[in-house]
């Protein structure tokens, strides 16, 4: 997911700083892609996490957003997952980067949607909209996610089907992946388990999450018990309006929001997500 968040440098910049190099690009849509950078030798993060990365504007001055890291924690490279906006200050130019190119990345990682805000469980529910996937697509990499729970759920809403082939190819791979398979069992597949739905195109399986959810259609469409505060937990990353409602279904359902200092039941993205970068 992008995070717009403010910038506060001053003054134009003759050197790019922090500079890492574009190694990949892949464009899912018109208005999708993804790209992958070198990682900072000094990079730490926990799996969920996101970090200021942008380009320098006319000027020189640097044009930051905080981009959720979709590759796990023990990657040896970063992938980030954007939207492509025509006018946005940073992404009409960050769409045009190619393998080779340079882009600023502030290694000061930070972020709620990590496994220590949350209480243990055996349930894991990952409930995306857009590509508010990307800081999921970095936790259904890392196998402590596996660890810690029986079964994680993939819950992604998008406009149309086209829009939901990053994280389709994502679940279809690791479902192969031969070392998960060789950690968690021959079965592995049954343990992730990916739910995708449109909102604007037919397609085998419609609607948005929270009506999803409130419904029981997910339970019955996946032979699922019923949510329980005792064993589900659940990590929110979508627009503004879909965090607040998805929070409010979620609280109907007897679960807490939690954090890294008090960890509990759910947690969702604090940042205000803007369409404008």
């Amino acid at each position: 997911m992008t995070l717009d968040l403010p910038v506060t440098d001053a003054g134009p910049k003759k050197v790019l700083p922090d500079a890492q190099t574009v190694t990949s690009v892949t464009h899912w849509t018109d208005s999708l892609f993804s790209f992958r950078v070198t990682r900072p030798a000094s990079l730490r993060f926990r799996s969920g996490e996101f970090v200021m990365i942008g380009l320098p504007d006319d000027n020189g001055k640097p044009i930051l957003r905080a981009y959720s890291i979709a590759s796990p924690n023990w990657d040896e490279e970063l992938e980030f997952y954007s939207i492509k906006v025509p006018d946005g200050p940073l992404t009409s130019r960050l769409q045009h980067i190619k393998p080779g190119d340079n882009i600023i990345l502030r290694p000061k990682p930070v972020g709620t949607l990590v496994l220590d805000a949350l209480l243990p469980g055996k349930r894991l529910w990952f409930l995306a909209t857009g590509t508010g996937i990307a800081p999921f697509a970095s936790l259904m990499r890392d196998p402590e996610t596996y660890e810690r729970y029986e079964q994680v759920i993939m819950m992604h809403t998008c406009r149309t089907a086209e829009e939901l082939t990053y994280g389709a190819e994502l679940v279809q791979n690791l479902r192969n992946d031969p070392l998960l398979s060789e950690l968690y069992g021959e079965d592995f597949a049954k343990r992730l388990l990916y739910y995708p739905t449109t909102t604007r195109e037919d397609s085998p399986l419609m609607g948005r999450i929270t009506d999803n959810i409130a419904s029981g259609k997910v339970l019955a469409d996946l032979a699922l018990p019923p949510f329980s505060p005792e064993t589900d937990r659940a990590m929110i990353c979508g627009s503004l309006a879909f965090n607040v409602d998805v929070k409010a279904v979620l609280e109907e359902l007897g679960l807490r929001e939690g954090a890294n200092s008090e960890p509990k039941e759910f947690v969702v993205e604090k940042a205000f997500v803007g369409e404008g970068v």
